[in-house]
């Protein structure tokens, strides 16, 4: 078995934001044109561009030994393979995208149970068929090859199952959602022949620890601050951090430098209070990752 490791990079709208994680996580993939083989700097890795929908196809069947894609592929696929990890990573947010049931605004339709009968338009087609057929609700479901809203606008279907982050453009096009199917996020999966071989394993779980600690990075940022020693403890007990913050005295005065790990969200809220507590010199900075 070739000890160089098969890694399938999503192509569509995931590409950039995998390429992204991947270069804050230390590897440099150079999608050059229209090539389907793209360069990264590591001699263990060769990369192949494919469509998510079929990338757990690929690995499992050994075609490639590891790949990024969705949980919901993985379950329209039916696909056999170990799953690595969890990377919640989108276009547009870090949160699990959901696979909804929606319906035109004037429809009388108000819950899962009212579709019966219905033509539904999705490219999650297996799933869908296999979600109403296991609660025993007849519908019947088509595949939509995209554009999958103006189905219903079009009046080619009554109602539609798709994937949203934030419900806008399914708002836009005059659809209500009333169901939501699954939650769904960006998975690295492994074939199990390569995850059993302790060079590919060993390597693959070296890519899973690098993307967490690089999405991990992206919601937290780094504190510093120059802290007198009067203030020192009511500054340790405003900040939160992994462990305890890091404290070292400042060459020759009574003031401390305090460094401390903090989430994103809690910054803005934060500082004011620092400062009012007697806490100078606040430096905040980014993360590149958090292991």
């Amino acid at each position: 078995m070739s000890r160089i490791l098969k890694l399938g990079i999503p192509k569509g709208s995931l590409q950039n934001a995998t390429v992204e994680l991947f270069r804050r996580s230390g590897w440099k993939i150079d999608i050059n044109g229209r090539s389907y083989f793209p360069e990264i700097n590591d001699e263990e890795i060769e990369c192949s561009i494919c469509r998510a929908q079929e990338m757990s196809r690929y690995v499992e069947s050994g075609a490639l030994d590891a790949g990024l894609t969705g949980k919901d592929w993985i379950a329209e696929n039916h696909s056999d393979v170990h799953v690595v990890c969890d990377l919640v990573y989108s276009k547009v947010s870090a949160r699990p995208a959901r696979w909804v049931l929606a319906v035109p605004f004037d429809s009388p339709a108000k819950r899962l149970e009212d579709c019966k009968g219905m033509k539904i338009a999705t490219e999650l087609v297996q799933f869908t068929k296999d979600y109403f057929a296991e609660r025993n609700i007849p519908v019947e479901v088509e595949f939509s090859w995209g554009a999958t809203e103006a189905k219903v606008v079009s009046g080619l279907a009554d109602a539609i199952v798709e994937v949203t982050e934030t419900g806008s453009t399914i708002k836009a096009h005059g659809l209500r959602i009333i169901h939501e199917l699954m939650q769904t996020n960006t998975r690295l999966i492994a074939n199990h022949r390569a995850w059993a071989d302790p060079k590919k394993r060993e390597k693959i779980e070296q890519i899973a620890l690098l993307l967490k600690g690089a999405l991990l990075g992206e919601k937290l940022v780094g504190l510093k601050m120059n802290v007198p020693e009067q203030s020192l403890e009511a500054i340790v007990g405003l900040l939160p951090s992994l462990n305890a913050p890091t404290v070292s005295p400042l060459y020759q005065t009574n003031w401390f430098s305090v460094e401390t790990v903090v989430q994103n969200g809690l910054v803005r809220e934060l500082i004011p209070k620092l400062m009012k507590n007697g806490a100078e010199g606040i430096i905040e900075y980014a993360l590149n990752k958090v292991i």
